[in-house]
């Protein structure tokens, strides 16, 4: 039986800190094997998430991965589509002055929602889980968590800058996404 990752919450003091960078002594290693292998776990458990960051499963570290099921979805560029795309030491290097008021929630802001002004485009550099440079440029969907989880890797929380922010259920949620 695998063991339950549990997604902290917002009132968890980890999400309120700046995440410390990967060094790159702790690329490949099991440490971070199993840092990465948790934030898999979590994120699996739940039908809505599209990404996760480090911070979320308690881990004070520049991490966030973006779900391979969002990703081939939004970018029909990416070919791999059992991989979720893990960002280390992520630094956005460009956001559009284009700007778009769009719906957000969070894993560890359940069951809130808000409207929330993002930049429509993102550029991206990080290393990749084998130490790898990668640049990326994302418009929305992709732009929009590019914008979310590098905000949690910053201690901020959508619901620090959302402009209106409400609650739904569960089952809303699935309603609304027609499951």
């Amino acid at each position: 039986m695998s063991e339950t990752i549990n997604i902290v919450q917002q009132k968890d003091p980890v999400l309120r800190k700046k995440a410390k960078p990967v060094p790159l002594s702790m690329l490949g290693t099991p440490e971070l094997d199993k840092v990465l292998s948790d934030m898999r776990k979590a994120m699996a458990t739940q039908k809505d998430g599209v990404a996760i960051a480090a911070p979320q499963i308690g881990a004070s570290l520049q991490i966030f991965m973006v779900s391979a099921a969002v990703l081939s979805k939004a970018d029909e560029d990416y070919k791999d589509h059992t991989n979720d795309l893990v960002f280390i030491n992520p630094k956005i290097t460009k956001l559009s002055k284009d700007k778009k008021l769009v719906e957000e929630g969070c894993l560890s802001v359940r069951w809130l929602y808000g409207n929330i002004s993002r930049s429509t485009r993102a550029s991206i550099v990080a290393l990749n889980e084998k130490g790898e440079k990668m640049e990326r440029g994302a418009s929305g969907l992709l732009a929009q968590i590019f914008q979310h989880e590098t905000d949690h890797l910053n201690g901020i929380l959508f619901i620090d800058k959302a402009e209106e922010i409400w609650e739904m259920t569960e089952e809303e949620i699935a309603q609304a996404q027609g499951k």
